[in-house]
């Protein structure tokens, strides 16, 4: 887990909770990652993809670097 990933946690979280209640690309890339879907279509999709994608891998693999280190201070 990078310092990045520990950084993002609660954003992570986020992600993971707007996919599983099918919130639109559009709706996740305004509210949660300040990009307006309409004017950069292409970064909306690669920053949520890209996001999304490391937020699955935290549940399957790098939480296990929490477990041992704990949560970041802040």
């Amino acid at each position: 887990m990078t310092v990045y990933d520990r950084n993002h946690l609660k954003l992570y979280m986020r992600l993971l909770d707007a996919s599983e209640a099918g919130a639109t690309l559009e709706d996740v890339a305004s509210l949660l990652l300040g990009i307006d879907a309409n004017k950069e279509p292409e970064r909306a999709r690669q920053v949520h993809d890209s996001h999304l994608s490391r937020a699955r891998w935290m549940t399957e693999q790098g939480y296990r670097d929490l477990l041992k280190n704990g949560l970041p201070a802040g």
